[in-house]
C-alpha cells in the first residue's frame, strides 16, 4: 500500500521536509520558510504530522 495516496503534497515534497527535519534538526517553522521560499506554502503544523508518521519508517529502512 502506498503511503502517500491521498495526500495534498507530493511525495518527495514530504519526504524533503522530513529528511531536513531529522538530518539537520530544523524546526517546523524554519522548513515552512525554505518550502514557501520554493513555492510551497504549508503549514508548520502539516509538517509535524509528517514528521510524526514518516520518520519511524525512514529511519527503519536506514
Amino acid at each position: 500500500m502506498n503511503p502517500f495516496k491521498g495526500r495534498h503534497f507530493q511525495r518527495d515534497i514530504i519526504l524533503w521536509a522530513v529528511r531536513w527535519y531529522c538530518k539537520y534538526g530544523i524546526s517546523y517553522r524554519e522548513l515552512q520558510e525554505m518550502l514557501a521560499e520554493r513555492g510551497v506554502n504549508v503549514d508548520h503544523s502539516t509538517i509535524y504530522r509528517w514528521v510524526q508518521r514518516y520518520a519511524p519508517e525512514m529511519e527503519k529502512r536506514l
